[in-house]
């Protein structure tokens, strides 16, 4: 069909090429060479008619200048192929033949006027006149080929015949009668001729019409075949998609009856085609629990005429449930009225059950984090509650008069007790980075004085140990820079009390180099020990949680495996990280990394200072202890003896609102977990009493940032995560007395994007930490 449909095409161009003026032009050329001997013979019984009835020399003159003149003009037309292979153009090519045509015309005319001028008498012009418009009927055909070169001659033919008739006119002094016989006669033969030339004419746009219609509608024809054959095709290739198809293929009537399915559709609905045809869909599949809402959209749409996607509850011929997605794509007829529906259906029922299985499983995640934050909510409180009490009694007692024995006990509890506080401590925080939870602050602080407090926070145990705790530093470091200290602060101490344990002789290094930027400082913090290092097989592994180097190494050195783990998410989290630096020396090197912003010069804001530890001036104050543990109650008791204020103490948050409404206290110390009404119920109530409102500190065991959100919602000015450390709770007091909100306080310093960092001087740190004008030196304390 497709070579049939090109052939056709070809046959319409290549008769549209040759019906062009180019292609006309072309074949007259062809023409008047193809039939030049042809014309001649009427040239050979001109000249020998002329040589017998007059002279040979007026015959061989004849014959001479009607040769000329055909001879120039089949030269020029020869010349016309090459002329347009070589694409010289179409007007110049019909002008030059158009002038050799006018030229043999000129001839013809000469031998016609040769004629009549040696001749005499009717019958020599009659004769002449006849050879005229023989002439001129042969000019006249090729008139649809080469019009101009046509006309041409015909004017000069019809000049020379007029010039004949004025000469012959003028040389016998006036009309004859054989003059007007002779006009009468011209008229006639080209009267005739005219006939003629235009029935040809008309022949020739006949044919080229016909023509013309015969290739178009035998190509029309091809065409028509070609569609046909590819709608067939295409019709063929439709049946054997839906016939194969895995979706079920449904072809309804207007009223809704099954004319056909697919194969597709047996296998899953169960009903055999014959079962299927004649019924209605709705009756065939649908059942107690399918939406009637679903049907009635289906109905509409079907009713309208539009397209509809929709999920339907379908039932097969066994009974079972099927869900499947439909698609339902009405056809309409030229009238617009919907003459087939065709529904594509989709078994989803596994996608369904997967979906309620991850809603299940959803479901049950949720339940289980909710689980997990209760669960780490209830051991916060339950642990923090009694170790308050264990931290703080034994706070109170090293500050007693002991006998070393004594002491030594004491020690060993107070140990203990911030081992099991530092567990805890790498749980909740553990659990906040896995949830995403931990937030990390961009507060304004002294590098160099966070360093040096976290590492005088373990020079002690280095010194009881014998090892040196060195700090050095390439350069300056920056006096401000903008960060969490307290994340900082929490993975120092990690990795130098790490050092610290597992070294036992030698000592620790801390390094630090800075890289400034425009708007940041990149700092690199590399932590090297003596120790025991790091076996090769678990280097890969020891930031994973709950890992640690070996067994041998719980066992001896204890811990929970958290630490490392905590302190590279911390790192990740401040743009950095913390990754083990390879090396033979015997020891470990970790290396910190972390970037924290800078601040502009006209924004120079002074780096938070540690709180005071002194007692503050409350003289007078009356404060209020909200506490259902007693030991709790007699720690808080012990460390406020000292100072010259009232206090009164209520085991329920109950109690607490009659001792606010009967005493007004100025502060109250509320724990958000006492029986009968919580701290967060009670500060709300207290809220909204009249008169004077107490500045209320919450104490809780509960260290999560949402209980800190709660507190400041339900409107409490401060936050004392137990186990509550005399200091803190000093310092507490201390914000009450200056009418500090550290719950309520200002956005956080943002990260300053502006200005280039200026570089502090080289800071020098305290004697004892082995650090003189950025050079490193050692102190054993020995």
């Amino acid at each position: 069909m497709a070579q049939a449909l090109s052939s056709s095409e070809a046959q319409v161009t290549a008769f549209e090429m040759r019906q062009s003026p180019e292609g006309r032009l072309a074949r007259y050329a062809r023409g008047r060479v193809a039939y030049f001997w042809a014309r001649q013979w009427l040239t050979l019984i001109g000249a020998l008619s002329l040589a017998l009835l007059e002279t040979v020399a007026t015959g061989v003159a004849v014959a001479a200048l009607a040769l000329l003149g055909e001879a120039v003009d089949c030269t020029a037309l020869r010349q016309v192929p090459r002329w347009q292979r070589q694409g010289r153009g179409f007007a110049r090519i019909r002008a030059v033949t158009t002038l050799t045509a006018g030229f043999q015309a000129l001839t013809i005319s000469g031998c016609i006027l040769v004629t009549l001028g040696n001749t005499a008498g009717v019958d020599a012009s009659f004769f002449a006149f006849a050879f005229l418009i023989a002439a001129a009927i042969n000019a006249g055909v090729v008139m649809p080929y080469h019009p101009p070169a046509a006309r041409t001659r015909l004017a000069i033919y019809m000049l020379a015949g007029a010039g004949y008739l004025g000469a012959d006119v003028a040389l016998a002094g006036g009309l004859d009668p054989h003059h007007g016989y002779e006009v009468m006669g011209v008229l006639l033969m080209a009267y005739s001729a005219r006939i003629f030339l235009q029935l040809v004419v008309d022949s020739e746009r006949a044919h080229v019409r016909s023509s013309r219609d015969l290739l178009t509608g035998a190509r029309a024809l091809a065409q028509s075949n070609q569609d046909l054959f590819e709608s067939q095709r295409e019709a063929r290739q439709l049946a054997l998609v839906a016939r194969h198809a895995n979706d079920s293929v449904i072809m309804q009537d207007s009223r809704g009856t099954i004319v056909w399915v697919n194969d597709a559709f047996v296998q899953t609905t169960g009903y055999s085609a014959a079962e299927a045809v004649g019924q209605s869909v709705g009756r065939l599949l649908n059942g107690d629990e399918t939406s009637a809402e679903t049907v009635a959209a289906i109905r509409a749409a079907v009713k309208d005429g539009r397209p509809l996607r929709s999920e339907i509850l379908n039932y097969a011929k066994d009974g079972r449930k099927i869900w499947v997605e439909t698609n339902i794509v009405p056809i309409s007829d030229d009238r617009g009225l919907t003459e087939t529906v065709i529904a594509i259906e989709r078994d989803i029922t596994d996608a369904k059950s997967h979906a309620l299985e991850m809603t299940r499983a959803t479901s049950r995640a949720k339940e289980g984090a909710r689980a997990k934050a209760a669960f780490l909510a209830t051991m916060s409180h339950e642990i923090r509650t009694p170790m308050n009490g264990i931290i703080g009694m034994s706070d109170l007692l090293s500050e007693t008069a002991l006998a070393p024995q004594q002491r030594e006990y004491v020690s060993a509890i107070h140990t203990s007790a911030e081992a099991l506080l530092r567990i805890i401590n790498d749980i909740l925080d553990y659990s906040k980075l896995d949830a995403g939870k931990m937030g990390m602050a961009e507060d304004p602080f002294n590098l160099a004085r966070c360093i040096r407090m976290s590492a005088d926070l373990l020079r002690g145990s280095a010194r009881d140990k014998g090892l040196f705790l060195d700090i050095c530093h390439d350069g300056p470091l920056p006096d401000v820079v903008v960060g969490d200290e307290g994340r900082v602060r929490q993975v120092l101490l990690n990795l130098l009390g790490n050092a610290i344990k597992f070294t036992d002789a030698g000592g620790v290094t801390l390094h630090v180099s800075v890289e400034n930027k425009t708007a940041s400082h990149v700092l690199r913090i590399t932590v090297s020990d003596t120790g025991i290092g790091v076996p090769a097989d678990r280097a890969a592994c020891i930031f994973d949680q709950f890992e640690q180097a070996d067994v041998a190494t719980t066992r001896k050195y204890g811990g929970t495996g958290l630490g490392l783990a905590i302190s590279r998410q911390l790192a990740r989290r401040m743009g950095g990280n913390l990754e083990l630096a390879p090396g033979d020396v015997s020891g470990s090197v970790f290396v910190f990394t972390f970037e924290a912003g800078t601040q502009q010069k006209h924004d120079r804001a002074a780096p938070r200072q540690p709180e005071g530890t002194g007692s503050p001036n409350l003289e007078g104050t009356k404060i209020l202890l909200a506490e259902d543990n007693r030991t709790n109650s007699l720690l808080i008791a012990r460390y406020l003896s000292d100072l010259e204020i009232t206090l009164w103490f209520a085991g329920d948050g109950a109690e607490a609102l009659d001792l606010v409404a009967q005493h007004r206290p100025d502060i109250v110390l509320m724990d958000m977990s006492m029986p009968v009404l919580d701290g967060i119920s009670a500060t709300q109530v207290i809220r909204q009493m009249d008169g004077p409102q107490p500045h209320i500190i919450a104490l809780t065991a509960n260290a999560f940032d949402s209980d800190r959100a709660a507190c400041l919602a339900a409107g409490m000015d401060d936050f004392l995560p137990k186990p509550v450390r005399k200091a803190d709770l000093l310092a507490a007091l201390a914000r009450c007395s200056r009418g500090d909100k550290p719950l309520g306080s200002p956005p956080r310093l943002r990260v300053s994007r502006n200005e280039q960092a200026e570089e502090a001087v080289n800071w020098t740190s305290q004697p004892a930490s082995g650090t003189t004008s950025g050079r490193s030196t050692r102190s054993s304390g020995l």
